[in-house]
């Protein structure tokens, strides 16, 4: 029995891949078996990565000094690998990786395709049965997708507000840091001094993978929720943590102590087995007038950056409607983390070794 998971992670030199590669260097489970990339392949990690660090971490030796090699599935051994590729190249490779190993990715390419998990693990683990049929595909392993990280941080609240009060609409606007973007994100001379209100297909992803992720599994396959969502996505002069502005109308009659209620005692099933990545509160619930805040809450929680919080919970229109703010994290419960949460939940529960 290994006493560590060896891993591999596609688009290791990219942003998200630098987020991996810091919540991977010591984790209790995983260990990094090789770091993957194009442009930087033949490189050493460190060089690879010089000047695009923009947090003070470095890396341990080991991975520091590891070389960068090319994607090659079929000469590349590991017990897992996960993928934060450009669409483009996530298109083509995750399904190599996939016909021979468990591959987590949180690229977009097969987020919507009916045989793909697009998965939170707090939020829709019973999803998980999809990866069964990818068995059709002729496929060894399997594929697991993430939403796009403004979809993670929403519907982890929207997840309890709809199981307590069956949410109708959603109406949210985003302020999403330049993280988002990827290394080197936006020109600063865009951005400094300024709001971009459109980030390319954003809108779009919302409402389709909220109504994916609230969605019920029939037949293994997820029968899609049927909730009008609206979304207005703006891009914000801040490096990390992505802010929404969210109203939502119910079928019940919601009030502001009682969604608050619900959101503080939220847990799921990370929790419950109390996996390394899972904070203890998924959901943190702020009483400040003027919280959250970019700044003081996007590390948040016992596990830093893994927690949403909320706060300006208020009254809507009426009883049957809710307006509040959430903050979350975007490279890493947006991203890295809910990725790697969804590593261990297969692990912890013997998923991983089921799909054969």
């Amino acid at each position: 029995m290994k006493e560590k998971l060896e891993v591999g992670i596609l688009g290791a030199t990219g942003m998200v891949g630098a987020e991996y590669v810091r919540m991977l260097a010591n984790h209790p489970w995983f260990s990094i078996k090789y770091v993957v990339g194009k442009k930087s392949a033949g490189k050493k990690f460190k060089e690879a990565k010089a000047g695009e660090w923009v947090t003070s971490y470095e890396p341990p030796k080991e991975i520091s000094e590891m070389m960068v090699e090319e994607a090659n599935a079929e000469k590349q051994n590991a017990d897992m690998f996960f993928s934060c590729l450009p669409t483009d190249a996530a298109r083509e490779l995750e399904p190599l990786y996939a016909k021979y190993f468990p591959t987590y990715s949180d690229a977009s390419a097969y987020r919507m395709e009916p045989d793909v998990p697009l998965l939170i693990p707090e939020i829709n683990h019973e999803q998980w049965v999809l990866v069964k049929e990818q068995k059709k595909r002729g496929w060894k392993g399997f594929l697991t997708t993430g939403p796009n990280c403004t979809s993670i941080g929403l519907n982890v609240t929207l997840k309890p507000l709809h199981e307590e009060f069956k949410i109708k609409k959603i109406v949210v606007a985003t302020m999403q840091a330049v993280s988002g973007a990827g290394f080197p994100g936006v020109a600063s001379m865009s951005i400094l001094d300024n709001v971009i209100p459109y980030i390319k297909d954003e809108e779009e992803k919302v409402f389709v993978e909220t109504n994916k992720i609230l969605g019920k599994v029939v037949d293994n396959r997820v029968e899609f929720a049927n909730i009008d969502v609206a979304a207005m996505c703006h891009r914000v002069p801040t490096i990390d943590g992505h802010m929404e502005s969210v109203f939502i109308e119910t079928e019940k009659k919601i009030t502001p102590e009682d969604a608050a209620g619900v959101l503080r005692n939220f847990r799921g099933l990370p929790q419950e087995l109390k996996l390394p990545t899972a904070p203890d509160q998924p959901i943190i619930v702020r009483e400040e007038p003027d919280r959250p805040q970019t700044r003081l809450d996007r590390y948040a929680g016992s596990v830093p950056g893994m927690s949403v919080v909320v706060g300006r919970i208020r009254k809507g229109f009426d009883d049957h409607s809710l307006r509040y703010t959430l903050l979350s994290h975007n490279t890493i419960r947006g991203a890295a983390g809910n990725t790697i949460l969804t590593a261990e939940m297969f692990h912890k529960e013997g998923w991983m070794y089921d799909y054969r």
